[in-house]
């Protein structure tokens, strides 16, 4: 018979209380189940962070481990059957969570959109402007007019200036720069 005196002698012979249980010790199933939480619980806080998640997650590896304990080999160490669970378990909660983050992740493309569709929607046109753009340098003038007023990209504006398609842009965004002062004022 065994006694709480005996299981708490072997609160850390984590094999001898796990044979027990699968015998029907319904005490020592208890007492490995407590014991398993309690080295789990660090286990899980430096992996995850957050107490919640922790908590959750080691309810999910106890139940794992309850629907498992059938596969146990009494003659093998417990921890490293234990872990090789906990280890599976935090993988796939990690997984999960990892997935529904990028489930709900902003896709790149539709923020290029949005972005662009605020720039070209301004209440600024070119042709509220254009007599401001005719008064900056003239290659200047003619990339702005080239870009937004014939619609050319910057690749296209570079091929009939021979200029490099940075040098375009390079010359565009001062352009802007020194258009975005003047109308400030």
């Amino acid at each position: 018979m065994v006694t709480a005196k005996s299981i708490v002698e072997e609160k850390l012979d984590l094999e001898g209380l796990m044979r027990r249980s699968l015998a029907g010790d319904q005490a020592s199933y208890a007492q490995l189940l407590r014991e398993t939480a309690r080295l789990l619980r660090p286990f899980l806080a430096r992996r995850l962070g957050v107490d919640s998640e922790a908590d959750d997650l080691l309810q999910e590896i106890l139940i794992s481990l309850h629907k498992a304990r059938h596969t146990y080999d009494g003659k093998r160490p417990y921890k490293p059957w234990l872990y090789a669970i906990a280890r599976f378990r935090l993988q796939d909660h990690l997984r999960a969570h990892y997935a529904d983050r990028l489930r709900r992740a902003e896709d790149i493309s539709d923020l290029e959109n949005i972005l662009a569709d605020d720039v070209t929607e301004a209440a600024i046109s070119y042709e509220s402007i254009s007599g401001e753009i005719l008064k900056l340098p003239a290659k200047q003038a003619t990339i702005l007019q080239l870009m937004h007023r014939d619609g050319y990209t910057s690749k296209e504006v570079a091929a009939k200036l021979g200029m490099t398609e940075s040098a375009v842009k390079v010359a565009a965004h001062r352009a802007y720069k020194v258009l975005r002062q003047k109308l400030e004022r």
